[in-house]
């Protein structure tokens, strides 16, 4: 058994069966009793894992500079796929499409540490971030990704993996869009695993070709410091609260070398949706470890197999963002409070809502 293995079950099924989740004790202890129950958390590190899937979901190793011959302005013209008045439009069972994702989440014990959750919750995460409130492009309107050159971007890496995976569900429900099949799989991964519930709305509209792609480079570069990270936030129209607590979904997933460079999970509960990120970062020894291919972490200098990346000591050691990261740390709930909304917000950008949709909000499947 190694250190992470050894570690979650010795802390991690103790602070299960304590704590209190969106202030309901009870209920939350028995959420959580279910979810360990029913989904893995085999956390093994080591051999490389089938496919690879949390690298990071949003302190993206981006390529900079733009996508060559490639631009996305306000003024373009975005062709879409058409939308059937409301009246006449086939009813689409979003409960339906939750279930089925939920249910595909654990359905590949050898994928990752057991579950798809981290990289659904990622492309949910890339699809969005592209947006640039000033131009107001990008964003998860479009479902860009699925074109070239914006699959190929250096932050996408390995996402053709949850594209492919939710073709299964499309295949089934072909009357949702991609834009809102992709985010609503990650509101399903982030609820399933134990996070708090995600008010979601639909809206999304496909485009039609390649034209819309963003330029690459909008979503943040993990080597950079924390001025880098504001003006990658800022443009989306996030402040610094919302930024650490979106941040905060690093609970979920691990690096993987291949896509990112860097290698490791947060924390040693990679698909356990808590506030343990942000103990683990305001309360653990950081040391600086040099990589193969000539970059650099920070691991944990009792357990090295947990890491962060550069970004994120940088954003600690900044005075306003260490605010929110050292209270997350101590208020969980809070944290779960702040990350819906930020999440929320982050997977509307540039919807363009017609004021009459239905919001949803799913019932975990582990409750």
């Amino acid at each position: 058994m190694n250190h992470i293995t050894s570690t979650l079950s010795k802390s991690v099924f103790s602070r299960v069966a304590s704590r209190s989740l969106l202030g309901s004790s009870l209920g939350s202890n028995m959420m959580r009793t279910s979810i360990m129950h029913h989904r893995g958390y085999t956390t093994t590190t080591g051999a490389s894992k089938k496919g690879g899937s949390g690298r990071f979901l949003f302190l993206t190793l981006a390529a900079l500079g733009g996508a060559g011959g490639y631009y996305y302005t306000s003024a373009q013209s975005i062709k879409t796929k058409h939308v059937p008045a409301l009246s006449t439009r086939k009813e689409i069972d979003y409960e339906a499409i939750y279930k089925d994702i939920a249910e595909m989440l654990d359905e590949n014990p050898d994928y990752d540490d057991g579950s798809y959750g981290p990289v659904l919750v990622r492309l949910a995460w890339h699809a969005s971030g592209t947006y640039d409130v000033e131009t107001k492009t990008g964003g998860s309107n479009g479902a860009t990704m699925r074109f070239e050159p914006e699959s190929i971007h250096a932050a996408n890496n390995g996402l053709v993996i949850a594209r492919d995976l939710l073709e299964k569900i499309h295949k089934k429900y072909p009357e949702i869009s991609y834009g809102d099949l992709w985010t609503l799989a990650g509101v399903c991964a982030v609820q399933e695993l134990g996070g708090p519930t995600i008010p979601w709305r639909p809206g999304r509209q496909d485009v039609l070709d390649a034209k819309s792609c963003t330029p690459d480079g909008r979503l943040p570069d993990a080597t950079k410091k924390e001025d880098h990270i504001r003006n990658i936030f800022y443009r989306m129209g996030f402040n610094d609260q919302e930024i650490v607590a979106l941040t905060g979904g690093h609970a979920l997933g691990r690096c993987h070398p291949e896509r990112s460079g860097f290698e490791g999970p947060w924390q040693e509960a990679p698909t356990m949706f808590s506030n343990e990120y942000f103990k683990a970062i305001s309360t653990r020894t950081w040391i600086k470890k040099s990589l193969a291919n000539g970059g650099w972490q920070w691991v944990d200098k009792n357990n090295t197999d947990v890491m962060m990346l550069p970004a994120e000591i940088y954003m600690y050691n900044d005075k306003e963002f260490k605010k929110y990261f050292d209270l997350y740390a101590k208020d969980e709930e809070k944290f779960f409070e702040d990350f819906a909304a930020a999440f929320s917000k982050l997977i509307e950008l540039g919807v363009p809502f017609k004021g009459n949709e239905k919001v949803y909000r799913f019932k975990a499947t582990t409750a």
